[in-house]
């Protein structure tokens, strides 16, 4: 079984991954959901959520939001 922060470094290596190769914000959400993944908009920033648990992974680092 994965620890916390293991799987939030896997999930992130994903997400920077995905976004690298996206064109635009709308396509990496679109990457992202094949992989079971959402962003997020909340009060405390954009959140890495899971689609299949519904539950929040991590916070979004702030060089990945433009």
């Amino acid at each position: 079984m994965l620890t916390q922060n293991n799987e939030q470094s896997k999930v992130m290596e994903i997400v920077m991954r995905e976004r690298r190769m996206a064109i635009s914000d709308r396509e990496w959400q679109h990457r992202l959901r094949g992989y079971g993944y959402a962003i997020r908009d909340t009060d405390e920033g954009r959140i890495v959520a899971s689609l299949l648990k519904g539950q929040d992974i991590c916070g979004l680092p702030a060089h990945l939001l433009h």
